[in-house]
Parts: structure tokens; sequence; C-alpha cells
């Protein structure tokens, strides 16, 4: 497990370092705005420079999971991320559904390693 674990970290480092670069700098084509709600979408997060944000949001945890430092709270910001991943492919462009899912599946399998560092946020009551 140990091992799944490192190379699950690495590749969602390397998968978000990557898709938040992209937002960053758009070195890749991007498509045409899809039709619809979905094309808005794309359109109002493009032009408000809301993806800037969220760039910054993938690149930074991205490289903390690289160099192996502070790995719960790169797990809490992709966290994030990630759910508002999956909710855009589920309610507006299913075919960004099968990332969303690799990047969830590569999160729970480093999030399983660290499970301990979220031990707190799990109990019900805090003795004061």
């Amino acid at each position: 497990m140990k091992i799944a674990a490192m190379v699950a970290r690495i590749l969602l480092g390397l998968l978000m370092v990557f898709a938040g670069s992209n937002h960053l700098y758009a070195f890749m084509p991007s498509p045409p705005p899809p039709p619809g709600l979905a094309g808005q979408f794309v359109t109002v997060m493009t032009s408000s420079h809301y993806l800037f944000i969220v760039g910054i949001c993938e690149v930074v945890p991205g490289i903390l999971l690289l160099v192996n430092r502070y790995i719960p709270l790169a797990l809490t910001v992709l966290g994030a991320v990630i759910v508002n991943i999956l909710l855009t492919g589920i309610l507006l462009a299913p075919v960004g559904i099968p990332a969303g899912v690799v990047a969830a599946i590569l999160w729970f399998v480093v999030f399983w390693r660290v499970r301990a560092a979220f031990a707190g946020i799990f109990e019900a009551r805090v003795a004061a």
C-alpha cells in the first residue's frame, strides 16, 4: 500500500500541476465552449479570471504532493477542487467525468495513507 500511495501521490501531483498550469498559462489549445449551460459556465469562468484562482488551487497543492510536504493540506485543497470537477462533469459536461473519477481515486489512495492526520475532523464532539 505504501508504494501504491506514493505512485498515486506523484500521479495526482503531476495531474494537478499540469492541469493547473494550463489554467494559468493556456499552453494547450482550448476547444470552443460547449453549447448550453456548460458553454455559459466556461465563458463566465474564463472571462472573470476565476480559472486563474482554480489554477493556483491546483498547482500549489500539486507541487506539495510532488515534494512530499504538507500532504494533508494539499489533500484538503484538492478535495474541494476535485468535488467541483466531479460536479461540473455530472451536472454540466459529462465528458469531464472520467478525469474527475481518476483524480478522485488517486486522491482517496493518498488520503488513506495519511488518514491519521484527518482523525480529528471525524470526531462528533471535542472534549473541552
